[in-house]
C-alpha cells in the first residue's frame, strides 16, 4: 500500500459546510502536517492497545515535539514495558493494511457523555464534564476505536508513512500522585522511512551522550537517593567546569554594566504574599517553616529580594537603568515523576537579572539582553538560535498602553539583530510578554534557555518608584532575565551537545602529563608546575603507570591534550604535545605550549 504522504483531514472551518462534514486538500509535509501525522499515529497506537487489551481505558494522547505518546489505564492493573513494544506497533501494521478512515463525528453533550460512558472511559467523561455548555464536541473514529478530539488527522490510517514506538512510562493523570498511575507509551511518526532512520540515529547519539551517563563517566557530578531527588552533588572535576562559567558570567556582566548582588536562602512568608509567588506559585514552593513565631519560605526565586534592594532607598532617574544580576541558589518542588538528572532538579542555580529602567530605556535594555545571549551562546558553541515572542493572554495584569509598548520594544530588538522569532498569541505570562530563545545542540534538539520578561505586577505590589526629571514620581519598567536559565540544566545541555569532551577553556583538565617511565615524573611535575602557574589546568602522572595506560586514560577522560615527556624531551627540554581530539603530535618548549593552549582557550 503506497502511502498518501501529503494528503491531511481537518475539521469544516466554515459555517457553510455541514458539521459533520470534513475537507481534504493538498500540503507540503511540513511542520504542521507533520503534528497531524504524530497525532494520528496516537490514535492508531490507541486502537492497537484496545484491541490487545480489551477493556483499557485511555487518557490523552497528544503530538509532541519529535513525537507522540498516549496514556493508558488496563484492565486487571497489568503493566506494560519496553518488552511489549512489538506487539502494540505489531498491531499498529494490521490496522494500517486495514486502512481504517478517520471519521469525524460532531455530538451533543448528553450524547458524548452517554457514549463515553458507556465504553467505560472514565477520563474522557471527565474531560467532557470541563467542556463548556454549548461547546462543539467533536469525536474521531477509526475502525472500532472511538476518541475525543478537536482534529485534525490523515484521510486513513494509510496516510502515516512512517511510525515505531519508542518506550513505556509511568505518569498520573493530570500529574496528580493521588489520581491513578497510568501507562505511558512515546512512539515517533514521521513523513519517510528516511526521515524515520535519521531521527532513530540521532535518538541512539543522543542515548550515547546522555549526560547522566557522561557525568559519572567523567566523574563530574551525581545525585543520591540518600540526598534526596533532584539535588545536584558537584564532584571536584564538575566543580572546575562550574567555576570558570561562573567566573565567564561574572566577567561579561560586569563588562556590560550589571551590579552583581547576593541574596538569602529564604524570607518571611509575608514577603511571599506581597509578590503575589504564594498565591500564584504555592505549588511549586517549599512548605513554611516557623522561626520564633513566623512563618519562612525557602526561596523560589529572587525578584522580591532585588526588588526590596531597589527599594532599600529613594532612586532617581539618573540611576537608571539599574541592571541586578545574581548566581541565586533557589528551589521548587518538581514531583519525583519529572526529575532527570541535571535537566530537571529542584535546586537550582539560577542566572538571575533584573533590570530597572523608564519606558524610553526598554527597547534599547532589551536589545542589549539579546546581543549578551548571543554573543554568550556563541561562546559555547550555539549559533542557531530560534526566537519566540508571546504576547498578552486573555487575563492580564497592567495597563494596555504597557503591553503595547513592551512588546513593540521586544519585536524591535528582535528585528534590529535579524533574530528568526514567531509570535506565539496569547502565550504570554499574566504579568507581561517576553522572549524566549532557544538553542539546538549537535543532535539538532531545541533547548530553550534565555527569557527576557517583563513585569507590570510586581512594580505595582511593591510600590517602586523613582524621581524623574520632573520632579514627581515615576513607576519603573522592570525586567527579568536569565541567560542559561540554570547552571545545572545548562551544563547538562553542554556535556550532551559535546559529548562530554567540552572546549579547551571548559575542560576540567585542560592538559594531561604522560611519562614514560617513572624517571621523567620528577621533570613532569616541573612541567606541570609551569604549567598551572600559567593558569592552564594541568594533570600529574602517577607512579607505577605505563605510558600507555596513561595515554588510554586520559583519552577516557576526555583531556584535550597529553604532554608526553622521556628521556629525548628531558635532554632538550621540551614535551611531546599529543592532541587526543583531532589527532597529530608536536614536539615544543614549554613556554610554546602555553601559548598555543592560551590561543586556542581564548581570553579568560
Amino acid at each position: 500500500m503506497r502511502p498518501r504522504e501529503d494528503r491531511i483531514i481537518a475539521a469544516a472551518p466554515a459555517p457553510e459546510i455541514a458539521s459533520a462534514a470534513a475537507l481534504e486538500f493538498t500540503l507540503p509535509m511540513s511542520e504542521p502536517t507533520l503534528d497531524v501525522l504524530r497525532h494520528s499515529a496516537a490514535h492508531l497506537m490507541a486502537a492497537a492497545v484496545c484491541e490487545l487489551y480489551p477493556g483499557a481505558e485511555y487518557a490523552i494522547g497528544p503530538s509532541i515535539e519529535d513525537g507522540f505518546y498516549y496514556d493508558f489505564l488496563l484492565p486487571g492493573g497489568a503493566r506494560l514495558s519496553d518488552d511489549d513494544l512489538p506487539a502494540i506497533e505489531g498491531r499498529m501494521r494490521a490496522i494500517q493494511r486495514r486502512d481504517p478512515a478517520y471519521v469525524r463525528e460532531e455530538l451533543d453533550r448528553e450524547t458524548a457523555l452517554r457514549d463515553f460512558r458507556a465504553r467505560g472511559q472514565r477520563f474522557k467523561v471527565e474531560l467532557i464534564e470541563k467542556i463548556p455548555e454549548g461547546d462543539v464536541i467533536s469525536c474521531y473514529r477509526t475502525g472500532e476505536f472511538f476518541d475525543l478530539c478537536r482534529g485534525p488527522h490523515v484521510t486513513s490510517a494509510g496516510g502515516i508513512p512512517a511510525f515505531q514506538l519508542l518506550h513505556t512510562a509511568g505518569a498520573y493523570w493530570h500529574g496528580d500522585e493521588r489520581q491513578p498511575m497510568l501507562q505511558r507509551i512515546y512512539g515517533t511518526a514521521w513523513a519517510s522511512q528516511a526521515d524515520l532512520d535519521s531521527y532513530l540515529e540521532r535518538l541512539e547519539l543522543a542515548r550515547q551522550r546522555d549526560h547522566r551517563r557522561i557525568g559519572r563517566q567523567l566523574d563530574l557530578f551525581s545525585l543520591s537517593d540518600e540526598l534526596g531527588g533532584g539535588l545536584v552533588l558537584w564532584h571536584p572535576r564538575g566543580a572546575v567546569v562550574r567555576e570558570v562559567m561562573e567566573d565567564d558570567w561574572r566577567r561579561e556582566h560586569r563588562r556590560r554594566g550589571y551590579q552583581l548582588v547576593y541574596t538569602p536562602h529564604l524570607a518571611r512568608e509575608h514577603l511571599w504574599e506581597v509578590s503575589g509567588h504564594l498565591g500564584f506559585f504555592a505549588d511549586e514552593m517549599y512548605g513554611a517553616m516557623e522561626v520564633e513565631g513566623e512563618r519562612y519560605r525557602i526561596k523560589p526565586m529572587s525578584c522580591p529580594f532585588h526588588i526590596l534592594i531597589y527599594k532599600s532607598r529613594p532612586r532617581s532617574y539618573r540611576e537608571l537603568p539599574l541592571r541586578m544580576a545574581e548566581l541565586a541558589s533557589v528551589y521548587r518542588f518538581q514531583r519525583s515523576g519529572t526529575l532527570h538528572g541535571l535537566l530537571r532538579v529542584r535546586g537550582i542555580t539560577q542566572d538571575d537579572a533584573h533590570i530597572f529602567c523608564t519606558e524610553e530605556q526598554a527597547e534599547q535594555e532589551v536589545g542589549a539582553v539579546l546581543d549578551m545571549a548571543r554573543d554568550m551562546m556563541a561562546r559555547y558553541g550555539f549559533t542557531d538560535l530560534d526566537v519566540d515572542l508571546s504576547t498578552k493572554p486573555a487575563k492580564a495584569a497592567g495597563e494596555d498602553r504597557m503591553w503595547q509598548l513592551a512588546e513593540a520594544a521586544l519585536e524591535r530588538a528582535a528585528r534590529a539583530r535579524d533574530l528568526k522569532f514567531k509570535v506565539s498569541p496569547g502565550e504570554g505570562a499574566f504579568y507581561g510578554p517576553k522572549i524566549d530563545i532557544h538553542i539546538r545542540d549537535a543532535m539538532g534538539r531545541r533547548w530553550q534557555c534565555t527569557t527576557v520578561q517583563f513585569d507590570f505586577n510586581e512594580p505595582e505590589r511593591f510600590g517602586l518608584e523613582y524621581i524623574g526629571a520632573d520632579g514627581a514620581p515615576h513607576r519603573p519598567i522592570m525586567v527579568h532575565r536569565a541567560l542559561f536559565g540554570s547552571m545545572e540544566r545548562f551544563f547538562g545541555v553542554l556535556l550532551e551537545h559535546y559529548g562530554g569532551a567540552l572546549p579547551l577553556w571548559l575542560s576540567p583538565e585542560q592538559v594531561r602529563m604522560v611519562t614514560v617511565s617513572d624517571d621523567q615524573l620528577p621533570y613532569a611535575d616541573a612541567v606541570a608546575a609551569q604549567l598551572e602557574e600559567a593558569g592552564i589546568r594541568t594533570g600529574r602522572p602517577r607512579s607505577g603507570e605505563r605510558m600507555q595506560a596513561q595515554i588510554r586514560d586520559g583519552e577516557l577522560a576526555k583531556v584535550p591534550y597529553l604532554a608526553v615527556v622521556g628521556r629525548r624531551e628531558i635532554e632538550a627540554g621540551q614535551v611531546n604535545l599529543r592532541d587526543a581530539r583531532r589527532g597529530g603530535q608536536t614536539v615544543l618548549q614549554v613556554q610554546e605550549v602555553i601559548a598555543r593552549l592560551r590561543a586556542e582557550a581564548g581570553p579568560s
